[in-house]
């Protein structure tokens, strides 16, 4: 085995890593494309038309947030239930949830965080959902990775 050369090998694993890649970027552009689009058509629509311009004058998890997402009532119920990418679609919250879903679910607090008054603060929407949804230590410091690599420490207002 002295003469064996690992070269062609590790060619044809960096291709097959490469095409693996490839299918899970399609699979996040295929949700990319999709996401939230239970948010065009009722019951949540109406809800959504009205209360989103409110959700953009406060700041994540302040009462007025809050408010704001009592007033969206049985749409933000159903928007939940009916989107992979939110916890409390799973019955074992973010513990139930797919790598894919987890992506998604960062980048939609990424959005929405820059929808917000004060432009969003990941750091502070961790912390805020890392207890709403007994985020399990692991993965929340997955998700802290994951927000430092991307860039997204500092609010972009």
């Amino acid at each position: 085995m002295a003469d064996y050369d690992s070269t062609e090998d590790t060619k044809a694993h960096i291709v097959r890593v490469a095409h693996c890649l490839e299918a899970v970027v399609h699979k996040l552009r295929v949700r990319g494309g999709r996401h939230d689009a239970s948010k065009l058509r009722p019951p949540e629509k109406e809800a959504f038309d009205r209360c989103t311009p409110k959700l953009k004058a406060t700041v994540y998890g302040t009462p007025e947030y809050k408010e704001a997402c009592r007033e969206l009532g049985p749409a933000l119920k159903h928007h939940y239930e009916h989107n992979p990418h939110h916890p409390e679609f799973h019955v074992d919250g973010v513990c139930g949830m797919s790598l894919l879903d987890l992506i998604e679910m960062l980048c939609d607090w990424k959005a929405a965080g820059e929808r917000h008054a004060d432009g969003g603060d990941m750091m502070r929407s961790l912390d805020i959902n890392a207890g709403r949804h007994n985020m399990p230590d692991a993965i929340r410091d997955v998700l802290q990775k994951t927000i430092e690599e991307m860039g997204w420490r500092e609010p972009t207002s």
